[in-house]
């Protein structure tokens, strides 16, 4: 959405927290990775917390160290409040860093002049909004639905 901002319309704003742990995730039997999903009506939102985290195992961090990120669309006026329920399932946080982004959609299909643009990365951290865009860009720019044998 960056390259052409006049193709584009914002949709909201998603907050999310790149956390520094020396630990994995309490009570997911002291795995190097994890992904949870809180689901909205569990915390009595409209939209569900994601929380991803990953390792040294991944390449990601040194030994020992743990990289984990919490995020959801924002709802209210205070963003970092909301990623509470998720923060609270991390443990002992070392450092947090925090951040709320514009999201971003495109108005229309490209198809007219040739210009696809892309979303913004919603608050999933697994990655399936992400990949039904491409695969809808995909189509937009060749016609045909992407096959991928196996």
């Amino acid at each position: 959405p960056s390259y052409f901002p006049e193709k584009c319309t914002k949709a909201g704003q998603v907050v999310r927290a790149i956390c520094l742990m020396q630990n994995p995730v309490p009570n997911t039997n002291n795995n190097q990775s994890s992904q949870i999903i809180i689901p909205q009506n569990q915390v009595g939102r409209k939209s569900d917390i994601y929380v991803l985290c990953v390792s040294s195992s991944h390449n990601v961090s040194a030994k020992d160290w743990y990289v984990a990120l919490v995020s959801t669309t924002v709802e209210t006026a205070n963003p970092e409040a909301e990623l509470e329920p998720g923060l609270r399932l991390l443990g002992p946080i070392s450092e947090k860093f925090v951040s709320v982004s514009d999201l971003y959609v495109p108005t229309d299909d490209g198809k007219k002049d040739n210009i696809f643009v892309s979303a913004s990365f919603d608050a999933t951290t697994h990655f399936e909004t992400t990949c039904e865009d491409i695969i809808k860009i995909y189509e937009n720019i060749t016609g045909s639905p992407l096959i991928l044998p196996l």
